[in-house]
């Protein structure tokens, strides 16, 4: 699972411009808040399963140049600058990956499959890459999440409840149940405004 969950976030950030090897780290911490430690030792691997299944390519440094797209001349220039200033690049450190037709495709089909969506974090990376989907897709994703919170908010509420827990173990489960419902709160708003954009889609394709 964790394997999948690392295809699609290196995937999605392909999705927007190529990228080295080792940028691919930093922008899973700075870009998509997960995997503050992840290792090269996961993502070098990871890369090289996307190459061999033909999700993404490596292609010379210099052909990342014209491609270099931070939003601003100052995040461009420094990009640059971090190419020739990074310390200890080898061979491998100079590879620049590209995403493939093949490789969107497929990073579409595992960030709307419910097959691989199992826990807050794996949550939250689909929804910082949730632009790629469609209105449906998306209203998909809230929904099933929004099922499984009412799942945990019904757990906790019936472990608040135990008459073995003393005061303290209580207020933990107690405060455990207000973030979730939060979380509720949060995906229901989500869901109102992806309804909206759902019929603003379909009526656009008519």
């Amino acid at each position: 699972m964790i394997s999948r969950v690392l295809d699609i976030a290196i995937l999605g950030l392909l999705m927007e411009r190529d990228y080295h090897g080792y940028e691919v780290r930093t922008q899973l911490r700075d870009r998509l808040g997960i995997w503050a430690n992840v290792s090269f030792g996961s993502i070098y691997p990871t890369l090289a399963r996307l190459e061999r299944r033909g999700c993404v390519e490596a292609v010379p440094s210099e052909s990342r140049i014209g491609s270099l797209s931070t939003g601003s001349l100052s995040g461009e220039r420094a990009s640059l600058r971090s190419l020739r200033t990074t310390p200890g690049l080898g061979r491998r450190g100079r590879k620049v990956y590209r995403i493939t037709e093949r490789g969107r495709q497929e990073f579409v089909t595992l960030l709307a499959d419910p097959a691989t969506l199992d826990d807050s974090r794996n949550f939250s990376l689909r929804m910082a890459l949730a632009k790629y989907l469609t209105p449906n897709l998306r209203v998909g994703l809230l929904e099933r999440r929004r099922a499984d919170l009412v799942e945990r908010l019904a757990e906790v509420r019936a472990g608040a409840h135990n008459e073995q827990l003393d005061a303290y173990a209580r207020s933990v489960m107690e405060h455990a149940a207000q973030a979730v419902e939060l979380d509720l709160a949060w995906i229901d708003n989500l869901l109102s405004a992806e309804r909206s954009n759902q019929e603003t889609f379909a009526q656009k394709t008519k």
